[in-house]
């Protein structure tokens, strides 16, 4: 089964359903309103069929979207390494290791991973 599949099977929106709703849609890192029941051990090909861990409200923690992201995609959020999102919201590339708040533009339309 595909994660795609699994997180549209009817068991696994009515577990995220409850867990959340028993968690009362608090984030359990930061407090905000949770959107989002993370599973706090990634499903991969070897475990998603596993219900002791796909479905297991043991294994699970409340996360609103910010935390999600941080989990997945680190602090700096889901960009190659090399790039950032300036104060704007433009795609940038960070051009000293030691300063990351130095930064050049990528270019409008152009390829930020040549």
């Amino acid at each position: 089964m595909r994660k795609g599949t699994f997180y549209q099977s009817s068991a696994w929106r009515k577990l995220s359903k409850a867990f959340l709703c028993s968690k009362h849609y608090i984030c359990e890192r930061c407090g905000n309103p949770a959107e989002i029941a993370h599973h706090k051990t990634h499903l991969n090909a070897a475990n998603i069929m596993n219900p002791d861990i796909s479905l297991n409200p043991k294994l699970l923690e409340a996360l609103c979207k910010n935390c999600h992201n941080t989990e997945h995609f680190g602090a700096g959020g889901a960009v190659l390494e090399g790039l950032a999102f300036d104060d704007d919201g433009n795609l940038t590339e960070v051009t000293h290791e030691l300063h990351p708040t130095i930064q050049r533009p990528v270019a409008e339309g152009g390829n930020p991973c040549l």
